[in-house]
């Protein structure tokens, strides 16, 4: 059997784990419960893949966007490791025909949002898997307490019943105090194992201002010296609308991202964002969940965050790579 180390330089080319990485990946290999709470960029999902990897059975991940969970997919199977997605895309025959290939261990990954895992037939079928690991990516949805509450998590603890000695790996972005207990609580955790890790990168400059009364002149300053990409956020869909158009107006291709928009929309912001050589986007806190870029080199907020969670994760997609990278924050005495 190969060692985790063995794992990780064979496919992620990695010779050292990072930060406490390796002391959860050897907990869930003892079939230990886990919470993590890694800053942003900080690999949480090796935590759960690694001994995935090493495991017999299929390790199920539950990611709250279908753009998020196809990012993951593609990311994983590049390096030659089978995974399937289960999206409402699917019919129920194409969902039998996913299980019956589980079955026979043609895939080692099954992502699910946690609204299809709501499905009788998809639990059904799960009750019928060798399932060597559970997942919860983005944890902290679980939570009312938390900032990107989704009532699909609620009902997550259903699958301790489906799956009762399977080890459960919880992966919130960020977690106060009590957001962490009503995930232990909620999922049925037993004497878990709560690994937090702090979220200060020294590779990060960040600073905070009074908003000009032309703002739009600070921002093209911003954008001409930052590097790759570059990520907007407003308070309210107007203002995102807004600040799209009058970066349009002076020659920057910004896009906007926010929960007003269809969903061919959002993946296709998602998807600028995602393969555009130096993109702009301009978004609410809507967008930003579990987005997986490397060289983002400038986070602004046009106004104050409303929580100090939500602005540890939005502002921590900068930087991912150990380089140098701002984020900003204006605000307005009004």
């Amino acid at each position: 059997m190969n060692s985790p180390l063995e794992i990780l330089k064979k496919y992620w080319g990695y010779s050292n784990f990072r930060s406490i990485q390796e002391v959860i990946i050897n907990t869930v290999l003892e079939k230990k419960n886990t919470v993590v709470l890694l800053p942003t960029g900080g690999g949480k999902s090796i935590c759960y893949q690694i001994p995935a990897i090493l495991s017999e059975g299929v390790c199920i991940v539950i990611s709250p966007l279908i753009a998020l969970i196809n990012d993951q997919v593609n990311s994983i199977e590049k390096k030659g490791i089978k995974a399937i997605a289960l999206t409402s895309q699917l019919s129920q025959n194409d969902v039998i025909t996913a299980f019956d290939n589980l079955m026979y261990g043609n895939y080692k990954f099954l992502y699910l949002s946690p609204e299809k895992f709501q499905s009788k037939l998809i639990q059904e079928k799960i009750k019928q898997l060798n399932v060597s690991i559970i997942a919860i990516d983005e944890a902290h949805c679980i939570s009312s307490w938390g900032h990107d509450f989704r009532p699909g998590y609620r009902r997550l603890g259903e699958i301790r019943s489906l799956c009762p000695d399977v080890p459960l790996v919880a992966l919130p972005a960020t977690a106060a105090p009590q957001v962490r207990a009503e995930i232990i609580r909620l999922l049925n955790l037993r004497k878990p194992l709560v690994q937090v890790c702090s979220a200060q990168r020294n590779n990060l400059c960040c600073s905070m201002s009074r908003r000009s009364e032309e703002p739009l002149r600070n921002i093209l300053e911003l954008l001409k010296i930052s590097r790759g990409a570059a990520l907007i956020y407003a308070r309210t869909r107007r203002s995102v609308e807004h600040w799209v158009k009058a970066l349009q107006g002076v020659g920057v291709s910004a896009i906007p991202y926010h929960a007003g928009l269809n969903n061919q929309s959002r993946h296709e912001a998602l998807t600028y964002f995602l393969e555009k050589e130096k993109p702009v986007l301009v978004a609410t806190v809507a967008f930003g969940m579990g987005v997986d870029r490397s060289d983002v080199g400038l986070v602004l907020h046009l106004d104050l965050p409303s929580t100090p969670e939500g602005y540890l994760q939005q502002s921590g997609w900068v930087g991912r790579v150990g380089q140098r990278s701002d984020c900003e924050v204006w605000f307005g005495f009004g």
